[in-house]
């Protein structure tokens, strides 16, 4: 039996949106956002709750634990990706994180951070986003991808990550930081992190090409491949494609891969053979989510916590599983 890994959570937040629409205000920094001219704002709001909808239900089925909360508000359009403001540690710790755009700022909930208290065992929450009034932001695990195992974070620099931010996080987590540029295919800054790599128990998906300095890439390259997993090097195009925005997750069987199926489109037969050899893909049908310029992994906020004794024996309660059902 495949042994359970620190990489890979067992349970995630989902949120799913009644009104989502690709947002104006974080476009200028975004180069992944797209427009879709030919559907009304009201159709794509409908296809992306039924787009999360079924994504709920496919992990679910994988054995994944999913905890889907709804989100009403018009004033939200980004609140399908919940990792960018909170990210949950082993020890009981969860993080709030400074975001650049005000309008993601009204994403924060108190009712998800109840619910982990409440399912999980929290023994602290340390909120960076007051440094938001100094103007220092860092968009949480879109930010940051982190290696649980070696304990590294990774981070490309942005509007969105800095690094007198990532730096405290680091300290209060016990992360080694490992920052560098990254630039798409026209030269212009990478976002998020999470669009360019996805560290998983025994591979990492990463755009190499990326990292503008020619002497970082071999050093982050040497470092991963230090860590014995198998690195599978992603194209300008396939970052594109979102094939970088993934996450290893517990499922019931063994460890699953999380990603789009535009991402899974866009990888190699021995792209997807090498990872074939430590997980099961598990693509889910989100392309209404990823006008908005992020996707599966963006969608997936990992708990990284112990669960308390009634989780573990029965899953997700019935106002969840209600949720799940929902049509």
């Amino acid at each position: 039996m495949q042994k359970l890994s620190v990489q890979a959570p067992r349970s995630v937040v989902m949120i799913r949106p009644q009104h989502f629409s690709p947002n104006p205000a974080t476009a200028e920094d975004n180069a992944f956002q797209a427009n879709d001219a030919l559907r009304t704002a009201a159709a794509i709001a409908t296809a992306a709750h039924g787009e999360v909808t079924q994504a709920a239900k496919r992990l679910e089925a994988a054995g994944v634990t999913v905890h889907l909360f709804e989100d009403e508000s018009r004033a939200t359009p980004d609140s399908v990706f919940p990792n960018n403001w909170f990210s949950t540690h082993s020890g009981g710790h969860v993080a709030l994180y400074p975001m650049f755009s005000p309008s993601r700022r009204k994403e924060r909930r108190q009712d998800v951070i109840e619910m982990l208290k409440h399912r999980y065992r929290v023994q602290d929450v340390i909120d960076y986003s007051g440094l938001e009034q100094d103007g220092v932001y860092l968009e949480g695990t879109g930010a940051m991808v982190l290696d649980h195992i070696e304990r590294v974070a990774y981070a490309a620099r942005s509007n969105r990550t800095n690094e007198v931010a990532l730096e405290r996080f680091c300290t209060h987590f016990n992360f080694e930081p490992v920052v560098f540029d990254a630039v798409d295919a026209e030269s212009r800054p990478i976002y998020h992190t999470n669009v360019l790599m996805c560290i998983g128990t025994d591979f990492c998906l990463i755009g190499l090409a990326t990292i503008r300095d020619a002497a970082r890439r071999a050093e982050i390259a040497e470092r991963l491949a230090e860590t014995g997993r198998t690195i599978i090097d992603l194209s300008h195009e396939q970052i594109g494609d979102f094939a970088g925005n993934a996450i290893e997750l517990q499922g019931r069987d063994g460890r699953v891969v999380a990603l789009s199926s535009r991402a899974l489109g866009a990888l190699r037969p021995d792209q997807v053979a090498a990872l074939e050899r430590s997980v099961t893909l598990l693509p889910l049908n989100v392309a209404t989510i990823e006008l908005a310029g992020g996707s599966v992994r963006c969608m997936l906020a990992g708990i990284h916590l112990a669960a308390r004794g009634a989780l573990k024996a029965s899953g997700a309660n019935p106002a969840e599983a209600a949720l799940l059902s929902a049509p």
